[in-house]
């Protein structure tokens, strides 16, 4: 007898499609819990991590399923890295409709690779992601004509070509 464990991930909520949280049509999973609480954030509700909604892996993925016209699905905040295990369960399960990944999130590349030990499904959830759009909202930097990212310290990382390549490659 096999038995599955499901996988849970507390969510702020979803949108079922969006062309503004990274290429094509996505699908965004809003997580919930955020230490990094910037000032003007766009998403002050999802800051705590006792507010939101716990949903299965399962009931999302069941829903991606019904858009045949996703290209991918997001992962924004909250802060998708305080809960990396699940997103990472999450984003290989999407990876199997054949959907990419852009995770939001407050760290640097620099500080996850410096940290990838240290947290649990850090380096999974990674992994999983094509694009990371990286580093804190910085209300004094933000620029409303900036692609997929609020402040222009935000960047837009290939995370496969950055592994491959050994540094950081920040897309356009």
């Amino acid at each position: 007898m096999v038995i599955l464990v499901e996988t849970y991930i507390r969510i702020a909520g979803i949108i079922k499609e969006s062309i503004v949280d990274g290429p094509g049509i996505r699908m965004v999973v809003f997580a919930q819990g955020c230490k990094h609480k910037c000032p003007g954030c766009h998403n002050p509700e999802t800051h705590s991590f006792d507010g939101g909604t716990l949903v299965t892996v399962d009931s999302i993925i069941d829903q991606a399923k019904k858009n045949p016209m996703l290209d991918g699905i997001t992962f924004s905040g909250g802060e998708p890295f305080e809960q990396a295990e699940a997103f990472a369960v999450l984003a290989k399960e999407a990876k199997k409709l054949n959907l990419n990944i852009v995770t939001y999130t407050g760290y640097t590349y620099e500080y996850i690779m410096e940290n990838l030990s240290g947290f649990s499904g850090w380096e999974a959830l990674l992994n999983e992601t094509d694009i990371l759009v990286d580093g804190r909202y910085e209300e004094d930097k933000r620029n409303l004509l900036l692609k997929f990212r609020g402040s222009e310290n935000q960047r837009l990382i290939d995370v496969k070509r950055t592994k491959s390549e050994n540094r950081i490659v920040v897309m356009d």
